[in-house]
């Protein structure tokens, strides 16, 4: 997935933080509400402004992250 549309980092917003579609909402966040059980379905209720696009872009980001994380250990 192309998470690259979804997901951005202003320096002003959340403290540079990636967030989803320049709102306020993190790949934190919701990796958080995932980690601690939520549902999709949860949390697509409790932030109807997200999709579940929102929610694969987050999880595609942090896919990535660790394997950039990964390919840096191993050099």
């Amino acid at each position: 997935m192309d998470y690259q549309d979804i997901i951005t980092i202003e320096p002003g917003k959340r403290s540079g933080k990636p967030c989803i579609r320049g709102m306020r909402i993190t790949v934190y966040d919701v990796l958080d509400y995932l980690a601690s059980n939520m549902s999709v379905e949860e949390i697509l209720n409790d932030f109807p402004e997200l999709t579940r696009e929102d929610i694969r872009a987050c999880l595609a980001f942090a896919a990535d992250r660790e394997r950039r994380l990964m390919s840096v250990s191993s050099t």
